[in-house]
């Protein structure tokens, strides 16, 4: 659901509520917001939210904001990473030889590989879309991640006109795939699968770099990784080895202030930690 705080007409704030709901109740989470026009706004609407979480008897609220939000009262550091803290972005103002240079050397070499190998990048459509989620659901057993139902990535694609799927292929043979979507001048990268029988092929190196091609000539001025281990990341960080991938296309890094949680019934919320630790 949608909350939105006005001045007349105007919309000053905004927030995307994702409402998580469970026999043992609902949890809210607002990702990558609130949005907002000037700070004193944003404080009215979380203050407005916060309210009608307690109507409606809200175990927890979770806020991770896309620039500092001074939030006061009882709100701490949630200690999760839903969402990434940092990401890499690249300045697609540049010419493409000038993205290809200011990567890391191993990252226009793995380009390269792929492209001598004969791997081919086309965009996918709906067709696709249970092949990529075959790629999708081994990348996940691999790597240890959640895979979300077929039909979550099929709403993906289908649901915005500005989303895009790409399919890598050697021999005519899928090995690869990359789903992201277009925003506000923005590409951003979300979903990556790969064959892992194929990984000399170097096909996500490819699929990256057409992405980034692919968002260019839409008119995009930026290509967003999505995510990757804040500068102060620990050598072990869940996030490592995805961050190194990123790595090697440069780009800047932005970090985002850390996930912070309101607890609205602390026994309950600890009843529900509890069992997910025993059950899973």
């Amino acid at each position: 659901m949608i909350e939105v705080l006005q001045e007349g007409e105007t919309i000053v704030a905004s927030a995307l509520i994702v409402n998580d709901r469970s026999k043992a109740g609902e949890v809210w989470e607002i990702p990558r917001g609130p949005l907002w026009s000037d700070e004193k706004a944003a404080q009215q609407l979380v203050e407005m939210i916060v309210a009608k979480a307690r109507a409606a008897g809200v175990i927890v609220v979770y806020v991770s904001p896309s620039t500092p939000l001074p939030l006061g009262g009882t709100w701490q550091p949630s200690g999760r990473s839903i969402q990434p803290t940092a990401t890499r972005v690249i300045d697609l103002t540049q010419s493409e030889e000038e993205i290809l240079s200011q990567m890391h050397q191993k990252g226009r070499y793995n380009i390269r590989v792929a492209e001598k190998a004969g791997v081919s990048v086309r965009q996918g459509g709906e067709n696709d879309i249970s092949t990529f989620y075959q790629l999708l659901k081994g990348t996940g057993n691999r790597d240890g991640f959640t895979v979300h139902p077929e039909s979550h990535y099929r709403r993906f694609l289908t649901s915005q006109s500005s989303s895009f799927l790409l399919m890598a292929e050697h021999e005519k043979k899928p090995i690869a795939g990359l789903l992201g979507v277009i925003w506000n001048g923005t590409g951003i990268y979300y979903y990556g699968a790969s064959d892992h029988a194929a990984r000399a092929l170097m096909a996500p190196y490819l699929l990256q770099w057409q992405a980034m091609r692919h968002c260019k000539v839409a008119g995009c001025t930026s290509y967003d990784l999505l995510g990757i281990s804040p500068p102060d990341a620990k050598a072990n960080d869940s996030w490592a080895g995805i961050s190194d991938f990123k790595r090697k296309f440069g780009g800047t890094i932005q970090t985002y202030p850390k996930e912070h949680m309101l607890v609205l019934k602390p026994v309950r919320k600890l009843l529900v930690g509890l069992k997910r630790r025993i059950l899973g």
